[in-house]
């Protein structure tokens, strides 16, 4: 990859069970932000999710079938490339690294400067199938590789933000494995349902629950998205009240997200 030390290794996660729409949108807007830089796109993900995301970058304006011919975009499959790895159950780093390397030479940036955008779903497949320590294990792979430079990655989790596994002894390591994370909802919408459910629930008291939350979020150094940190103090914190509150917040986040 020539230049490729010139590009960010960021490493991005987003949880979409709540909202798999949104993930498909922000997916499809990161591949075309790197389409207009030049960079090579790869997508390692389901069948399904390969099909949205052409669909979804078509309508953006990409010509995904010349990109393809191009070499510029590679798709590949979630399930075959963790077989090319996966041994009783345990990515094998050298394994990994060729698979992945591999995968890379597919997605070519178009100027000297260009890097590689990738979209993983790997890890999502693994914690959907309950096999949680393997993708974690896959996530310490992908870092490793990141580290070299040159590459900047999506990944996608089905995991609810509004369910019971959506805690911080249950999601930590994947917070720790990535540097950003990206909102469930678009534009402050998780955050609004969210305050609107705990008005509801707690009436008087809910200015003193914010201030408690706020207090946490100056000193617990987790970079999340204010919804997102607000929920895992619920959870932790009001694990009874926790309940009833995401359940009315889910509700409103489902009706005014009607498709």
């Amino acid at each position: 990859m020539n230049g490729a030390h010139h590009v960010s290794h960021d490493h991005f996660v987003q949880f979409y069970r709540a909202d798999e729409p949104l993930l498909n949108r922000n997916v499809a807007s990161f591949f075309w932000d790197a389409l207009l830089r030049g960079d090579g796109l790869l997508v390692i993900a389901t069948p399904e999710r390969r099909e949205s995301l052409s669909n979804h970058l078509t309508h953006l304006g990409a010509d995904v079938a010349l990109a393809q011919r191009e070499g510029q975009l590679a798709m590949l499959d979630a399930q075959s490339s963790l077989l090319r790895f996966m041994v009783d159950g345990v990515p094998v780093w050298e394994a990994f690294e060729q698979a992945i390397l591999d995968a890379l030479q597919l997605a070519i940036p178009r100027t000297p400067q260009g890097g590689v955008c990738a979209y993983g779903e790997m890890v999502g497949v693994l914690w959907e199938a309950g096999e949680t320590e393997a993708a974690i294990q896959l996530e310490e792979y992908w870092n490793k590789l990141l580290r070299r430079g040159g590459i900047r990655l999506f990944c996608g989790y089905p995991i609810d933000v509004f369910a019971k596994d959506f805690r911080r002894d249950r999601i930590d390591d994947v917070l720790s494995a990535h540097t950003h994370v990206l909102p469930t909802g678009p534009n402050g919408d998780l955050s609004d349902v969210l305050n609107r459910a705990i008005e509801e629930f707690l009436g008087s008291r809910a200015g003193e629950l914010r201030q408690a939350m706020k207090a946490h979020a100056s000193c617990c150094g987790l970079s999340l998205p204010e919804a997102e940190r607000a929920i895992l103090w619920l959870r932790s914190n009001l694990p009874d009240d926790a309940e009833q509150i995401l359940a009315s917040a889910r509700e409103h986040y489902e009706a005014s997200h009607v498709a």
